[in-house]
């Protein structure tokens, strides 16, 4: 079946949490209960329909004040795929949740209000879209039957995105539009028939076709070791695996490996899941691995191809998304967590903002505050082994810890080392 991991985006009440609560309710993924409630909740309130964001919405405050608030996330499943969807705020204030929503997301719906058009969010929430390499994107013009189904709106918000797209450096991404009124239905699950002019897919149609095999790069093969699998029992005495996650590509008995920092090599003698032996394991694949020579290895090493090493630095330049309320500023020292590795880390430099409507940069500003994104330059304790996230998503983002309070303060894509 495949799974494809969505994140949601757009602007106060353009409408994603009912969109969600559509998608659960034409897919007859709502139970009986949860059904019931919603009926009783809406009636509750007065309103002559169904408040489908009443499905998604679990926090009080959510529920009280009609918005999202925290990242949901929302598993169904039809008969051709399974789907796990991030429900993200819209408000400026919850960016940082929307980042957070978004990090692990194939596919993205970016929600626009047919009666607003592209607003603020929408600039911030597609720069985010880019900033994090999301490939298939889906600009869902939502609310047309509060426009007549007007082809003219739907036309020029088009247009305006396209044009948008141009500023982008990132050109792997596929943009779909679809014109839809989560409310009613029209062209989430089913087609339209207030619709004529557009001859294109339903939503949930083209979340269907997603070839997630095609969402994400072919990366260079990583593997972090998490943990050194030593039983020491009379079968298996000297046994010696290590244990971790496939990320990018793949390894294969007989790959010459070299282990990080080490710089040792290697050959890969058993790669096993469980109880099971493979001649392949690919990314995604948590097993363990045997070497042919018995090497020194810990839980933060890394295990890479031969051919393929990444960048091997203490200095290096990133794209920070500030999470906290004390801003950043230059010559703090944080924790910085790159996969399984902990080091210490000291910011140098604070080079630029990203101005998130693409209308350019700030240069050389004196601090980055809550859910702004800027350029910076760090120092680390000991040396990392990364890739930049353009070219490898997991081995080329980390996340900042503020050591007095041991809050997550930021979220970083590395660009290059220094």
């Amino acid at each position: 079946m495949g799974l494809l991991k969505i994140a949601t985006a757009g602007s106060v009440d353009d409408g994603k949490s009912t969109l969600i609560g559509r998608l659960l309710y034409d897919t007859k993924s709502l139970t009986t209960d949860k059904l019931k409630a919603i009926e009783e909740k809406s009636k509750q309130r007065g309103f002559d329909y169904l408040d489908f964001s009443l499905a998604t919405d679990g926090l009080i405050a959510e529920r009280e004040q009609g918005i999202t608030i925290d990242v949901a996330h929302i598993y169904f499943s039809t008969p051709n795929k399974s789907f796990i969807i991030a429900d993200t705020p819209g408000h400026i204030e919850y960016t940082r949740n929307m980042v957070t929503g978004a990090s692990t997301a194939q596919a993205s719906i970016i929600l626009i209000d047919a009666r607003n058009g592209v607003v603020e969010q929408t600039y911030r929430h597609f720069f985010i879209n880019n900033l994090l390499k999301i490939k298939e994107v889906i600009v869902a013009v939502n609310k047309m039957d509060l426009v007549n189904f007007s082809e003219e709106k739907f036309q020029n918000i088009k247009n305006e995105i396209e044009y948008l797209a141009t500023k982008s450096d990132f050109k792997k991404e596929q943009i779909t539009f679809i014109p839809i009124s989560a409310l009613k239905g029209d062209n989430v699950v089913e087609k339209s028939t207030q619709i004529p002019w557009y001859q294109g897919e339903t939503l949930l149609h083209h979340l269907e076709k997603i070839d997630t095999t095609l969402t994400s790069d072919h990366a260079k093969a990583r593997f972090p070791v998490q943990t050194v699998i030593r039983p020491k029992t009379t079968d298996y005495h000297d046994f010696r695996a290590y244990a971790g996650k496939i990320y990018g590509g793949d390894f294969s008995v007989g790959d010459e490996v070299i282990v990080l920092p080490s710089l040792t090599k290697s050959t890969i003698k058993n790669i096993y899941f469980f109880d099971q032996e493979f001649d392949k394991a690919t990314s995604g694949s948590s097993v363990s691995i045997t070497l042919t020579d018995d090497v020194n290895i810990s839980r933060g090493d890394m295990i890479v191809k031969v051919d393929e090493t990444p960048t091997i630095s203490k200095d290096l330049e990133a794209t920070i998304c500030w999470m906290d309320k004390e801003p950043l500023e230059v010559s703090q020292k944080y924790y910085l967590k790159h996969g399984v590795n902990d080091v210490q880390a000291k910011i140098t430099n604070l080079s630029t903002i990203l101005n998130t409507d693409f209308s350019g940069l700030v240069e050389n500003p004196s601090k980055l505050t809550l859910n702004q994104i800027g350029d910076v330059q760090l120092k680390v304790s000991k040396s990392l082994f990364f890739d930049s996230y353009k070219q490898h998503k997991y081995n080329g983002a980390f996340i900042l810890i503020n050591p007095k309070t041991n809050n997550t303060v930021g979220v970083g894509f590395i660009k290059s080392p220094l």
